[in-house]
């Protein structure tokens, strides 16, 4: 079983990235200045704007990357700036606002885990300040509360579904050995420059990995959700994203992990959460969500009929949020002048000199 970026602009990415090159096509054929790179309607993406959403999630210590690489990069990032430009203008049409207490509250949970030292180093490193950190957090605010009304608001799951969904897989809740659901926060003594979690948060040493339990089981006992803290915080990649969940695992198989989280999870109660070290500087944060004895399971046994809801309605939204991109999108008027002058000159990047940022 198994970061310290400023903010991060990774609004669906994996979702977005397919339809770059569409929306380089589409709008008027009216030259733009050398630095728009993107319209949606009548907002301007401007590369600079581009840049320092680049520079907030720019890895520190990240190799050099090559020419190729870096436009791939940014052009990735112009097409999440699209799709937040979307959802921006529908969050107008809608009158969806933040306050300036959300965006405090956002803005003081992104650098929980820094001193204010480091908070302002990370910063300077590149090349931000505060308000750009504090416009990033109230556009994508915004842009979430858009999905969430016209999304996840609207995905629901009858009794029907469940029941029919049970019936027909009626043999997948036949459990032949005892299940411990299990979550988990994984922090580690070493950088890892892939790491992509909502806060961008990786401890980097012994000491700061220990500090970082530490830090995670306060917030814990004050009452912070496990999922929403293994999303923000967690260095396990596979699992963050699932707010630290691990599903089912049997009795057999955790035989098969190490004899420390073993023990951890077998002396848990359900509900319950112990700070596992591995010895070598990294720690688990260990959460037994649930205990299941061996035999036949029905839609009355705890987490049953929940689990299948949930299963059914993270599908369904999943599709649902696809779909819901693409119509909005389609309802704008798109032009991507980066890609479309990629298209143009055979994936020659163009000129990518760093510009001075504003003092």
């Amino acid at each position: 079983m198994q970061q310290t970026l400023v903010t991060s602009r990774r609004l669906l990415l994996t979702l977005l990235a397919a339809l770059s090159l569409s929306s380089a096509c589409s709008g008027s054929g009216k030259t733009p200045s050398a630095d728009v790179w993107a319209t949606v309607d009548d907002k301007e993406i401007r590369r600079e704007e581009v840049e320092k959403a680049y520079r907030s999630v720019l890895q520190p210590n990240q190799p050099p990357q090559s020419d190729e690489e870096l436009i791939a990069a940014k052009l990735s990032i112009v097409d999440e700036l699209i799709t937040q430009e979307v959802l921006l203008a529908r969050g107008r049409a809608l009158n969806i606002t933040v306050t300036d207490a959300d965006v405090d509250k956002a803005f003081n949970e992104r650098k929980s885990n820094m001193t204010e030292e480091q908070f302002q180093a990370q910063l300077k490193e590149r090349s931000l300040t505060p308000d750009d950190m504090r416009q990033a957090l109230r556009r994508e605010l915004i842009a979430q509360k858009v999905l969430e009304r016209e999304v996840s608001a609207k995905v629901v799951i009858s009794e029907q579904e469940i029941t029919d969904y049970f019936n027909s897989h009626r043999a997948q809740f036949n459990v032949a050995d005892t299940q411990y659901r299990i979550a988990q926060i994984v922090i580690t003594p070493v950088r890892d420059p892939q790491l992509r979690n909502r806060k961008g948060d990786d401890a980097i040493s012994p000491e700061d990995a220990q500090r970082k339990a530490a830090m995670l089981m306060e917030r814990l006992k004050g009452g912070a959700p496990f999922p929403e803290l293994a999303m923000d915080y967690s260095e396990d990649q596979q699992s963050l994203a699932n707010g630290g969940d691990l599903g089912f695992i049997s009795a057999a198989q955790l035989k098969q992990v190490p004899a420390i989280l073993r023990d951890a999870v077998l002396a848990l109660q359900p509900g319950q959460v112990r700070v596992v070290p591995d010895g070598k500087g990294a720690y688990n944060l260990v959460l037994l969500q649930a205990k299941e004895e061996a035999g036949q399971r029905d839609l009355t046994m705890p987490g049953v009929k929940d689990g299948i809801s949930s299963s059914l309605r993270d599908r369904r939204e999943q599709v649902l949020r696809a779909a819901y991109l693409t119509t909005q999108r389609n309802q704008s008027k798109i032009t991507n002048h980066l890609a479309r002058q990629l298209v143009t000159t055979q994936g020659k990047p163009p000129s990518l000199s760093p510009l001075t940022p504003a003092k």
